[in-house]
């Protein structure tokens, strides 16, 4: 299993032969598109994230060896292509490993400048939902 920061260097690597926001924004189409699409079940208002325009579901389950695994979906697909890379980067560790974890990639793509006001905002609101889950999951181990 990659470490998060594997798999947030792979990410950079991926965005990195592309110059163009447009390309970067297509890739990150691309990528929502790619993601499975999230169980009707879980499209509960208790999933809808606070904070974001347009609508994103996360859910979190946790496996029996206590990794957290994240699924997500949005009805924008530059917002579902975000949450793909979050889920893709974080799903699948310990509460301990997301809760630690220092999210570099975020800026190593010059996501934050490139986005929209409300698309950062967005992007902040998913991580801290994800991070909740990952306290709540912990406080229950203990």
């Amino acid at each position: 299993m990659k470490t998060i920061n594997e798999l947030q260097d792979e990410v950079v690597e991926e965005f990195a032969d592309l110059e163009d926001w447009m390309d970067k924004y297509q890739l990150l189409i691309d990528m929502g598109s790619e993601e499975e699409a999230l169980p009707d079940e879980y499209k509960t208002e208790q999933n809808l994230i606070d904070g974001c325009q347009s609508r994103v579901w996360l859910q979190a389950d946790q496996t029996e060896d206590g990794r957290i695994v994240f699924r997500a979906e949005s009805d924008a697909l530059i917002v579902k292509g975000i949450v793909a890379l979050l889920v893709r980067v974080l799903s699948g560790h310990t509460p301990e490993e997301i809760l630690e974890a220092d999210l570099y990639f975020i800026e190593k793509l010059g996501l934050r400048e490139h986005l929209s006001p409300t698309r950062s905002n967005g992007l902040l609101a998913m991580l801290k939902q994800m991070r909740m889950y990952a306290l709540a999951y912990k406080a229950k181990a203990n």
